[in-house]
């Protein structure tokens, strides 16, 4: 049977292992174009990003249906998907990587992070970013962008596929975000994954340890002497890893 949720073990390795290693563990099994491109945090937040996803899809605004009192309905669909974001998921919105308005601002970001979302991914820009980037919820974006969305944006579809910074996102795809930036994993592979990075993470400590202390790579990264693979098993015998 195939998985619907992310299990809470899958989510903890993720919380541990860089979306720089989880892209070499998707390379490893065929998928290139995992990481949304320009994007960045607003705000350290000392934690990584991890949810499934839940999207928002933008179109092109066209003036005769984007007037300010759109907001005025309560079934705006950027509204709605404030308040049916599921806790513990990720927001992700298509705005065609187009920053020129607001994709959300401060009030609605606070509403999900009120309401326990994990984070919010956008390849457009947020208004009040300062404000946002002061919240304690992970939030990406490609640029701080002042104008209200619908000077350039129009809210069209809750949780159907989207493109977000050039990657497929499907609704319930794992997204795991750090200091770099954004992942998505399909979430039949999360599992593979998660156990895959935090092998790879164990060993690329080792590696790092081993660099600071003088060593060069050749035969250490990756291991390909029996030295080095000795030592290695020593060392995760040692730290318990």
């Amino acid at each position: 049977m195939t998985a619907t949720a992310l299990s809470a073990e899958t989510r903890e390795k993720l919380m541990k292992v860089s979306t720089a290693t989880i892209c070499t563990a998707l390379f490893k099994l065929g998928l290139k174009n995992q990481f949304i491109q320009d994007v960045q945090p607003l705000g350290a937040k000392g934690r990584n990003m991890v949810g499934q996803a839940y999207t928002m899809r933008y179109i092109p605004a066209r003036e005769d249906l984007n007037p300010i009192s759109v907001f005025q309905d309560p079934t705006h669909p950027q509204r709605v998907g404030v308040e049916e974001c599921p806790e513990g998921h990720v927001m992700v919105i298509d705005s065609r990587k187009d920053p020129r308005a607001a994709s959300a601002g401060s009030i609605l970001v606070t509403r999900l992070m009120k309401r326990g979302c994990a984070g919010v991914v956008t390849d457009g820009g947020f208004r009040d970013a300062p404000e946002i980037a002061a919240l304690d919820i992970p939030t990406y974006h490609n640029r701080p962008s002042a104008p209200t969305n619908l000077t350039r944006h129009q809210a069209i579809e809750l949780n159907g596929p989207i493109g977000c910074g050039d990657v497929a996102v499907f609704p319930g795809d794992v997204v795991v975000g750090d200091g770099e930036g954004v992942v998505v994993i399909p979430l039949h592979l999360a599992d593979e994954i998660a156990a895959e990075a935090t092998e790879m993470t164990a060993f690329e400590d080792f590696v790092t340890e081993r660099v600071l202390e003088g060593e060069a790579v050749i035969g250490l990264y990756p291991a390909t002497t029996e030295k080095a693979k000795a030592d290695f098993a020593a060392w995760r015998a040692r730290t318990g890893r």
